[in-house]
């Protein structure tokens, strides 16, 4: 009888000691707060605090056809970074059906934005539709998009390229206002049908059409680069002997016409005016030398903005339409001046 009661008595002990240990129940020594328990007793480990979502980016950018858009990308790579968004981006290299695919992989990840920089200005509007569709705001960036539906994007950041053109001709039609023979104009337009080159030519027009003697002889794409600047200059020089001014949509066209000319045995700046619109450092130091006359700035450093439209998106708060970016003209005398503290 001794001997069946003490051996009940271990089984008991025994019993206790492996519910205790299967609940988990003893505290770790020095420790005074219990562990959390479920209505059937389990211990559950204290919930983590929920890390604070990244907001995603989705940035189609037009390509690296120059300085100003290698500029221009750093600025809203850099920008995104300083945010702590997580930026998708992808390089169109020139062409629209690359920035539509880009687009459609943007919507399919539901980022929370989709920014970009459109090649051209028209075919656009499906492809937003989708956007729109998956209720993804679209911010445009440097150049705008031809659509009578404006619901399609939150707004537009960017320069005004009619303006940017119209300082263009006031220039030349103020250097030339007391011609008394024709003053010969050849003029390297950008991408064919984007916003830059369509706007940067009108704006242009309108400001030298009241002088009857200034006269755009030749207008022909030098698709924003240097090589093809370069390329189509020597086509000009070769079909016309007498050209007294070169209007370029951006600078590295006329970098390259620089070459053209200077290859040809004429002095850019002096037997041709040059006038170029962008303003980056190269240009810049061309203009320091003399070799551009007239500088008209757009200024690539669009990522701040772009970020900060962003995050008033997603704050579901109202902006502007469209966001112009300031900025100035520089003769050859103005680009001395400020070149050493030039950032781009």
């Amino acid at each position: 009888m001794i001997i069946t009661k003490k051996m009940g008595v271990l089984v008991v002990a025994s019993c206790l000691m492996l519910l205790t240990a299967a609940c988990g129940g003893s505290t770790p020594t020095g420790s005074s707060t219990a562990a959390p328990t479920t209505n059937a007793g389990a211990t559950t480990a204290p919930a983590a605090p929920a890390a604070a979502k990244k907001i995603s980016l989705g940035f189609a950018q037009v390509g690296a056809e120059s300085g100003w858009r290698t500029a221009n990308t750093k600025s809203v790579q850099d920008s995104a970074k300083e945010a702590g968004f997580d930026l998708k981006f992808s390089d169109a290299q020139q062409k629209q059906e690359n920035q539509i695919k880009a687009i459609r992989t943007y919507i399919q990840q539901k980022v929370d934005v989709i920014a970009f920089s459109p090649v051209v200005e028209s075919g656009w509007d499906t492809v937003l539709k989708e956007a729109k569709d998956a209720k993804i705001p679209v911010i445009l960036t440097d150049r705008a998009v031809d659509s009578k539906d404006t619901s399609l994007y939150v707004t537009f950041i960017g320069s005004d390229f009619v303006e940017e053109g119209k300082k263009a001709g006031k220039w030349v039609a103020d250097k030339y206002k007391d011609a008394k023979e024709d003053v010969n104009i050849v003029e390297l337009q950008g991408t064919t049908g984007s916003a830059p080159a369509n706007d940067r030519k009108a704006g242009f027009a309108e400001e030298i059409k009241g002088n009857a003697h200034l006269k755009v002889i030749a207008s022909q794409t030098g698709d924003f680069t240097r090589a093809k600047g370069k390329e189509v200059m020597q086509a000009f020089l070769k079909a016309h002997k007498d050209i007294d001014v070169l209007y370029a949509h951006n600078d590295d066209m006329a970098l390259g016409a620089i070459q053209a000319i200077e290859a040809a045995g004429l002095k850019p700046g002096q037997d041709i005016t040059i006038i170029s619109v962008d303003a980056v450092k190269d240009g810049m130091t061309a203009a320091s030398e003399g070799k551009i006359n007239f500088i008209v700035e757009c200024n690539p450093l669009l990522g701040p903005q772009l970020m900060q439209a962003v995050n008033d998106v997603i704050a579901g708060k109202q902006i502007e339409k469209r966001i112009v970016t300031k900025e100035g003209v520089f003769t050859s005398e103005d680009a001395k001046k400020v070149l050493a503290d030039r950032q781009y």
